[in-house]
């Protein structure tokens, strides 16, 4: 008979040492490296520290129990005739101290150190979490340094693994399969790690960055199973004799670590459900042997798509060849939308940009996140009121409004800014390669562009005020428009310059507004502004059409206008030549204009001509009653006489009596006007009668 639990408990303390070290390396490494993966992957690998050394205590139990067992024996054969240790119970129920607690620890300590890894793998796994969903990211550096340090915890934990679990074969050895299960998740994670931390050497941390929340929740899972086979002990029968399966044994972890237990087991459900051998059947037995070369089929068929590209409709990609996105011709290889096809993975690594897509990026302000849906939250923009989560602000040049203004003022003023920026990638190969952060360079270009504007422009401009070059330019009224212009050819110039590969597709100044708490002031201002630049466009309104009115336009009215304080200025220094030439252009000048001036100018000419016609007329006309007067004199007085008369008496009414001068009749004659006509008055009777 022989101890054979001395060489398990070897095996637990070599792989209890081992993992210490490992835990040791991953905690430092990931502490100084920055990979958070690789810091929660050492208290995984301290979970299995804590496995290991419940096994070393149980088995170096189970050791001290076969030591006593054999001591017993070899006492017992030596002294078969004695009697000294023939009482009640018999030597054993004497000197089996070693094997009572044996019992003890199998029954209620590693019960008890069970709840204890449970609870730690929960604890640890639920703060891990916390942690990283709480959002601290620190800087990551010597990523291929991480990668060779987990190859090597790796490896040799796959060997340990290995090892353990064929000596868990062995009845007596059974509960070396919990601690080769830990170790062989522990070398997965570690073995993933690597590939991770290779893949963040080219700037990929995708899969860095799912392991960072892989670990935590499989801790969790691994807590909360443990809990639950503790409980489950509490109820399960235990017969003497038979290897009852500790709580921290994972099951989990045992599938990954005995697969072919899952075969096993679902043979003798099939066998059960069936009635007779379904494993020993031929389709069994060949799906048996079959498995792992068509997993190895499916696998090699999944990492040949990685040779294939699928670029979406809006989408670029980008084609690294062992990490240089320059081939051997030294052009980048940039493929479209479609299908596209590669060297597998590693050795040719494709990265997709939405290049066609417009993307968004706020400044001057932080937007609102809504908690549930992670999108933004839109407000109406109001000036009394705050619509960001934080909004920055900016100085703007002002001008002073009062003589009494300007003393000891600073001529600036604050406006809060929230701008949107669009934009679109328009060259890949610069916009990745270019600079380490593309999109966080653009950002400190557009402050910077936009700080410079609102320095040098106004609140708003006075479109009433004669404006010298530049002097137009304002973030609020009529030269917004006009700033946004500015502004988006000004950040795409430095981003040309910078080298950014980006197009600058739109410059929003929709939100700028004063401070909420100066809103109403604020308001009452520009109110005030804006009625005087309403009265002063007023004046101009009427000037322009008084002016067009009297001359046909505001031009002509201008030039005449000049012309006539030119005309007046010569007159006044006594320059005849050129008051002559300067009246003849006025003259010119008044003959061309139209409105009210054309008009005067063409009723005074239609008048003088008028006046100058009826005097030549009166003229011609007193010449000829000259000569007829000359001809015929009583002729012409009786003539002028009667037509005198007749023009006198054009509209009195008028009786003719004709009499001889000898004749002594009397006529009598009614000057009366007849209000109604009388009966001899009527006239037509005889003519209708005789009809």
């Amino acid at each position: 008979m022989t101890v054979s639990s001395k060489r398990a408990e070897n095996t637990a303390l070599t792989s209890l040492i081992l993992s210490i070290i490992f835990f040791g390396i991953t905690f430092f490494v990931g502490r100084w490296s920055g990979f958070f993966a690789v810091y929660a992957v050492s208290w995984f690998v301290l979970s299995t520290t804590l496995i290991w050394f419940v096994l070393v205590i149980q088995f170096h139990q189970r050791a001290l129990a076969e030591q006593e067992k054999l001591d017993m024996s070899r006492l017992t054969e030596g002294e078969k005739t004695s009697t000294i240790f023939q009482g009640k119970g018999g030597p054993a129920d004497v000197f089996a101290v070693a094997q009572s607690r044996l019992g003890l620890l199998e029954k209620w300590f590693i019960p008890i150190l069970s709840a204890v890894i449970a609870v730690y793998q929960a604890g640890i796994g639920l703060y891990l979490l916390k942690t990283i969903l709480s959002g601290t990211e620190s800087e990551m550096k010597q990523p291929l340094l991480c990668a060779v340090y987990m190859t090597v915890v790796a490896f040799v934990s796959f060997l340990l693994s290995r090892y353990a679990t064929g000596m868990s074969s062995q009845l007596q050895w059974k509960p070396l399969r919990a601690g080769g299960s830990a170790f062989l998740g522990a070398a997965v994670l570690c073995f993933a790690l690597a590939v991770a931390t290779a893949m963040a050497q080219f700037k990929s941390f995708t899969v860095v960055n799912g392991i960072n929340f892989v670990i935590p929740v499989l801790l969790v899972i691994l807590g909360a199973e443990t809990a639950l086979n503790v409980v489950l002990d509490i109820y399960r029968p235990r017969l003497k004799g038979q290897y009852s399966r500790a709580a921290f044994d994972s099951r989990l972890l045992g599938i990954l670590n005995e697969p072919g237990g899952i075969f096993r087991t679902a043979a003798g459900a099939i066998d059960y459900q069936f009635g007779f051998k379904v494993s020993q059947t031929w389709f069994y037995q060949l799906l048996e042997k079959a498995i792992v070369p068509l997993l190895l089929f499916a696998a090699i068929v999944l990492y040949s798509l990685s040779a294939v590209v699928v670029v979406g409709p809006n989408e670029q990609a980008i084609i690294e060849h062992f990490g240089n996105p320059v081939n051997d011709s030294n052009n980048v290889r940039i493929v479209g939308p479609g299908l596209a096809f590669k060297m597998p993975w590693p050795i040719d690594v494709a990265y997709k940009y939405p290049t066609n897509k417009i993307s968004e990026m706020s400044i001057g302000y932080v937007p609102k996140i809504d908690p549930k849906t992670k999108e933004e939250v839109r407000e109406p923009l109001l000036w009394g009121k705050a619509h960001y989560e934080k909004e920055h602000r900016l100085l703007v040049a002002s001008k002073p409004s009062g003589e009494g203004s300007g003393a000891g003022a600073v001529p600036v003023s604050l406006v809060m800014a929230a701008i949107p920026v669009q934009y679109k990638v328009k060259d890949l190969y610069s916009f990745i390669y270019g600079h380490t952060d593309t999109e966080k360079l653009l950002e400190d270009i557009c402050y910077r562009e936009l700080t410079r504007f609102a320095a040098g422009a106004k609140i708003e401009v006075d479109e009433t005020a004669e404006s010298t070059a530049g002097d137009n330019q304002s973030l609020l009224g009529a030269g917004r428009s006009e700033a946004s212009l500015i502004l988006t050819e000004r950040i795409q110039s430095a981003a040309d310059q910078e080298k950014l590969g980006i197009e600058i597709v739109f410059v929003g100044l929709q939100g700028i507004h004063p401070p909420p708490e100066v809103a109403a002031d604020y308001e009452q201002v520009i109110g005030s502004v804006q009625k005087k630049q309403a009265l002063i466009l007023d004046a101009q309104g009427v000037r322009n059409s008084e002016l067009s009115a009297l001359a046909g336009s505001v031009k002509e009215a201008n030039e005449l206008y000049v012309l006539a304080g030119d005309y007046q200025k010569a007159k006044e220094e006594n320059q005849l030549k050129e008051a002559e030439s300067l009246g003849e252009n006025l003259d010119a000048a008044f003959a061309h204009a139209g409105g009210d001036i054309f008009r005067t100018l063409r009723q005074a000419r239609s008048y003088a001509f008028e006046r100058a016609t009826l005097a030549k007329a009166t003229g011609e006309r007193f010449a000829g009653q000259i000569q007829a007067y000359r001809s015929a004199k009583e002729i012409y007085k009786h003539q002028q006489r009667l037509a005198a008369l007749e023009e006198s008496l054009e509209k009195v009414r008028k009786y003719v009596v004709v009499a001889d001068s000898n004749d002594t009749q009397v006529f009598t004659v009614d000057v009366q006007e007849k209000l109604t006509p009388g009966l001899y008055d009527i006239t037509g009777l005889e003519e209708s009668g005789k009809k």
